[in-house]
């Protein structure tokens, strides 16, 4: 796994291989009501509105990740090889920008997530980055998991 913080996006990011063709990883990102299955904070997802191709385009998560506890909704944009999310509302979280990546390799996937929080309690730079390295890092160990079950 590597990890490198843009600053010019202001996204956290870090990327894994998955022995898995990039369709097999992008179905599993995209299949939202098994989430709460293999994502151990989040405790409902439920699909709102249905995008272009049958894909979601606003899903609601209901996350208790003991410190943080929301009810929100984020917006996506499908591509082929990437899905990206914005926040449409939520109480503790106030704004949230994510991305997922996909690259054939010669053995599977390579997964790359970019990953930006802002929750309603002050934190340090430091500490914020620390904690979305944590959520992006336990999202890509739990994704490879899922895919290569």
């Amino acid at each position: 796994m590597t990890t490198t913080v843009c600053a010019m996006s202001d996204l956290t990011r870090s990327s894994i291989v998955i022995e898995a063709a990039p369709a097999a990883v992008m179905s599993v990102i995209a299949d939202f009501p098994a989430y709460p299955e293999w994502v151990t904070f989040l405790k409902h997802v439920e699909v709102l509105e249905q995008g272009p191709g049958g894909r979601a385009a606003v899903v609601r998560f209901v996350l208790d990740a003991g410190v943080i506890a929301d009810d929100y909704s984020l917006a996506y944009v499908w591509s082929d090889d990437a899905v990206k999310w914005h926040l449409l509302s939520g109480t503790t979280i106030k704004a949230m920008d994510g991305t997922y990546e996909l690259k054939p390799t010669a053995t599977g996937t390579d997964v790359g997530y970019g990953l930006s929080v802002e929750v309603g309690v002050p934190l340090l730079a430091v500490f914020k980055r620390k904690a979305e390295q944590i959520l992006i890092d336990t999202a890509l160990k739990a994704l490879k998991a899922r895919v290569e079950a």
